[in-house]
């Protein structure tokens, strides 16, 4: 990503400090990509080799109703599994896909949600951001705004989204996303 637009974004943010904080969505009124869904295999295919370690966890069953459900709202946005898995490692460098809510002094600032957004930052509301399908409807028309996202390495999609104080942080969840999405895009 360009160097002047990531400063551009921080300081029109004001975003800068650690823990991982976001600038809102990129666009509020995103026009949809034309995109058709691959299958899973052909994904895992086509999809670039994850960089980096790779981190996994084993989940719950709400953490696999969470990524079921961004899945799905990424389907609904007529987007293909790439935007699932970058959607998807996003939430497991975020959440670990639980769906927070307020933390209290352990918080980030007012971050919720599966993809920790801040109402502060124009995200939507509390109650909109801690609903799976609206939080990632809305981190979609972020990633939608992004050129070439779909070609770029998942982490640099997924920063220029979220701008977090530790921007390579989203690449290790690349490969758990991938076989999350690639076992549940067709369920």
């Amino acid at each position: 990503m360009n160097t002047i637009f990531r400063k551009s974004m921080l300081s029109v943010a004001g975003l800068a400090f650690a823990g991982g904080v976001f600038a809102g969505p990129i666009a509020a009124h995103a026009n949809p990509v034309d995109a058709k869904p691959a299958t899973a295999a052909a994904v895992q295919a086509a999809a670039p080799k994850p960089q980096g370690d790779q981190s996994h966890i084993t989940l719950n069953d709400e953490q696999t109703a969470n990524a079921k459900a961004i899945i799905a709202a990424t389907k609904k946005a007529g987007l293909p599994e790439r935007a699932a898995v970058i959607s998807i490692a996003t939430s497991l460098q975020e959440s670990k896909l639980e769906n927070l809510g307020h933390l209290g002094d352990a918080n980030d600032h007012d971050s919720l949600g599966l993809f920790q957004q801040r109402p502060t930052s124009g995200w939507g509301t509390p109650e909109q951001i801690t609903n799976p399908e609206y939080s990632t409807t809305a981190f979609l028309k972020g990633l939608r705004q992004v050129d070439g996202w779909q070609d770029m390495p998942l982490t640099d999609a997924a920063q220029t989204v979220q701008v977090s104080a530790y921007p390579d942080a989203y690449a290790q969840w690349e490969q758990q996303a991938t076989d999350l999405v690639a076992h549940h895009w067709n369920s």
